[in-house]
């Protein structure tokens, strides 16, 4: 696909030079060559739909724990390499897809943990595996950036592409149409399983991350600046996260740089800035700089947002005030958070092996799930919040059934 010559967007700096947030229109249908012109033309890019929260797993040394309680109804343990990413199904919340070091993923089901068919072919560790809004197809990606789409029903594989290496994909929160970003900073866009692409030109560097907005109409995009890494250790202010708020007027981004920026997207200026002074517990006075900022997110009820730390702390802000309300301590690093789609409660995965549930109005841990015996990558709730699904570096993926005293 050639660059568009004219896409509708915004471009703003954060973090001085060291990073880029780019909301693309994906409306915009002038095209080079023009016999691509009326692909998307069919495409209602209007209605929005829920979208599932996705975050590409990471690696950290092995470090083997001690499984003294195991408060999972169900182990998955097909894979023979650490798992780094788990969605669930969106309509019916009964399948998920996990995928792993093993250069596999599998499709199988929550209540039993059968098998209900292999995506195979891939070369390198899948590291993106997502159901479509409709959870009649499912896309999975490896690091070298082959994707493959899988139709649900007859278990087949229906699409596949290759692009450069592999950063984010996400789907549309309502139509057939796959997006991913790649290290080159360019995004891509499909029909699926027509193929038919789009592809928008980056600003030459790593496009980190993307999250579609609901309105099904624009993408937000975070940059890591390709000149600044040569000059630093290829870290210094990359955007590692990004969440955008119910209605998609917010989107909250994190960075490496232990900050979280709260930027309005209709005008790409930043709102609002929260930064964690690394007083938690794991963090060195040394390591001050180096506290990232793994996974952000909107609470749906009250005007709240999480952010969580690399040091093991999760940071609850009151978006009215903008002032920091609870600091809730874990024992490792956190990995990702999860608000409860209608509550004020937030669930964290850690490095420890560890699911958490937190009260965000008291700051306190309501209960913590133990059974991986190596870090957790990835995880996610289902629509009730009432199970979790996770993924480890100990090879296996659990479901959690999570209780909670009101319920």
């Amino acid at each position: 696909g050639e660059p568009m010559d004219n896409i509708e967007e915004e471009t703003v700096q954060l973090h001085g030079d060291e990073e880029i947030i780019e909301v693309i229109d994906l409306n915009e249908t002038e095209h080079t060559p023009d016999d691509l012109a009326g692909e998307f033309e069919d495409v209602d890019f209007g209605e929005a739909g829920g979208g599932e929260d996705e975050n590409e797993g990471w690696e950290t040394e092995d470090e083997d724990m001690e499984a003294a309680q195991d408060d999972s109804e169900l182990t998955f343990s097909k894979h023979t390499g650490s798992v780094f990413c788990v969605n669930v199904d969106p309509t019916t919340n009964s399948l998920a897809v996990t995928g792993g070091e093993d250069d596999k993923a599998y499709v199988w089901r929550v209540s039993d943990g059968e098998v209900v068919f292999e995506c195979t072919g891939h070369k390198d560790s899948v590291t993106c595996a997502l159901f479509s809004h409709d959870s009649k197809l499912v896309a999975t990606g490896d690091m070298s950036g082959l994707i493959k789409v899988w139709k649900v029903e007859t278990k087949e594989e229906v699409w596949s592409f290759e692009v450069g290496d592999l950063e984010w994909m996400e789907w549309h929160p309502c139509v057939p149409v796959l997006l991913a970003g790649t290290a080159d900073g360019n995004v891509w866009m499909w029909k699926i399983p027509g193929g038919d692409c789009k592809t928008f030109q980056g600003p030459g560097c790593q496009a980190t991350c993307g999250k579609i907005l609901p309105d099904g109409k624009r993408v937000a995009v975070g940059y890591e600046d390709g000149t600044r890494v040569l000059r630093q250790d290829g870290h210094q202010g990359a955007l590692t996260c990004m969440a955008c708020n119910k209605d998609g007027s917010l989107v909250l981004t994190g960075s490496v740089d232990s900050q979280a920026k709260l930027i309005n997207t209709a005008t790409g200026k930043v709102v609002g800035v929260f930064s964690e002074d690394g007083q938690g517990k794991n963090s060195k006075e040394d390591e001050a700089e180096s506290n990232s900022v793994e996974s952000v997110g909107f609470c749906n009820v009250l005007p709240f947002i999480a952010v969580a730390y690399l040091d093991g702390t999760l940071a609850i802000y009151d978006l009215s005030a903008q002032s920091l309300r609870h600091r809730c301590q874990h024992e490792a690093g956190i990995v990702q958070l999860q608000w409860e789609e209608g509550s004020s409660m937030v669930s964290t995965c850690s490095l420890d092996g560890a699911v958490r549930l937190w009260d965000a109005r008291s700051g306190n841990v309501v209960s913590e799930y133990r059974g991986h015996t190596a870090e957790i990558l990835d995880f996610t709730l289902n629509r009730e919040a009432s199970l979790a699904v996770t993924a480890s570096g100990d090879h296996q993926a659990k479901v959690f059934c999570l209780q909670r005293p009101d319920r």
